[in-house]
This record gives C-alpha cells, structure tokens and sequence, in this order.
C-alpha cells in the first residue's frame, strides 16, 4: 500500500469532527418525522462519534432559535420554540373531542403506569368502556404494557413516546401538578370524580391541537 492509497483509507475511515458529527445528527433529526433515540442517531452515525456530546453541541447551536432541539422521553426531535406556537395555532371546525371518560383514563394511566384495566375502573368508581382505551390507542397515546404478576395475568397499559412528544415533555416525570390539573378542570369534587394523583413536577405542554388540549393545560 503506497502512502497515497494509505492516506485515502484512513481519510475514509476517519472519525467526523464534533462539528460534523452535529451536522449530520441535524440532518437526521430534520429529515425524521418522529423523535429519534440516542441508540438509533448512533446506528446511523460512522463508528466512533460521541452521540450524547454532539446532541449537547446541537442543541447549544439552536438554543433561542425559532426551532429547537428537545427531548421527548427517550427520542430527541426539532420543534418550534414554545414561546413562537401562537404562530402554528389555525381555527378549524371541532369535529371530535375526547370523552371526559377518555380525559380521565389517559390521565390515570399516565400518573400510574403500568396500570390495568381493572385499576383504572377501580381508581375512577365506574367500569370502562372498551372504545374508550381504543381510541387513545388509535391516538397513539397509549399503549399495551406487559401482563401483570397477579392472578390471570392482566394486560398493563402506559403512555407512549408520542403522548410524551404531543405535549412537550421530557419524561413522565414532567406531568403537570394537582394545582395545574384544578385550573385545567380535570379535577373536581364532584362525588365520584377521579381520586388525585401523586404531586408532579412541570406542566405539561401543548401544541394547539383543538378538541384535545383541555386534557390539560397548555
């Protein structure tokens, strides 16, 4: 092997600098329709780039920007600033929204996954419909979890990456609080009404989407 053929292999095979390594994440993020994970940026990267500096290096870059790079759950996606989503909202005619029942089902899943359906009617007072669990699935919202160790072994249900996407959080731990939930109406004092769940941290957000925001606020 010359040195010239020499210095051609190991140009190929060469680790991208950081800068490139962040320019190519940014063109993979830009080109998905859904957040990508850690584990599938670096499948796709050459052998050798550090994924989690170059997601710090991006997401530095378009910090303040009228798009950013955010985590949603495990995936990272770009999105519009929060600040600039008046600029996405439009009227359009409702033609569907969730159930009250539906609003209350995805909100006890959320704050008790892996939750089953048994609990879930227990936690509410009232049984549960299975078009209600359907159409959150149908949503994407949520998904089948593993059976339970319990006696028949129940199918569990959780929330999916895309419930976590559709209102702006990082984690499950970024659910939004009981005072945020009172503001929202979702919980009252109703006789029957569902029981609080545990104290969260954030309040979620929202991208504008009609008939689905009121779940909680924006």
């Amino acid at each position: 092997m010359n040195e010239t053929t020499g210095a051609g292999f190991a140009a190929a095979f060469a680790v991208p600098s950081p800068s490139e390594q962040a320019r190519m994440l940014e063109a993979l993020l830009f080109a998905s329709n859904t957040p990508l994970t850690g584990r599938e940026l670096a499948e796709r990267l050459p052998p050798g780039c550090d994924v989690g500096e170059a997601l710090v290096a991006l997401r530095a870059r378009y910090a303040g920007r009228g798009v950013e790079l955010v985590r949603a759950g495990d995936g990272w996606a770009f999105r519009t600033a929060p600040d600039l989503g008046f600029l996405m909202t439009r009227e359009v005619v409702e033609t569907r929204k969730l159930s009250r029942a539906a609003v209350e089902t995805l909100a006890i899943i959320a704050y008790h996954q892996p939750v089953t359906r048994a609990e879930i009617e227990e936690i509410r007072g009232v049984s549960l419909s299975g078009g209600t669990l359907d159409q959150l699935i149908e949503l994407g919202w949520v998904r089948f979890g593993q059976r339970k160790l319990a006696p028949g072994r129940p199918m569990t249900f959780v929330v999916t990456p895309a419930f976590l996407d559709h209102f702006g959080l990082e984690s499950q731990g970024a659910l939004p609080g009981l005072d945020e939930l009172r503001a929202a109406g979702l919980l009252d004092n109703r006789p029957g009404a569902m029981p609080l769940p545990p104290a969260a941290g954030d309040q979620l957000g929202s991208d504008g989407e009609p008939g689905q925001e009121e779940m909680f606020p924006g």
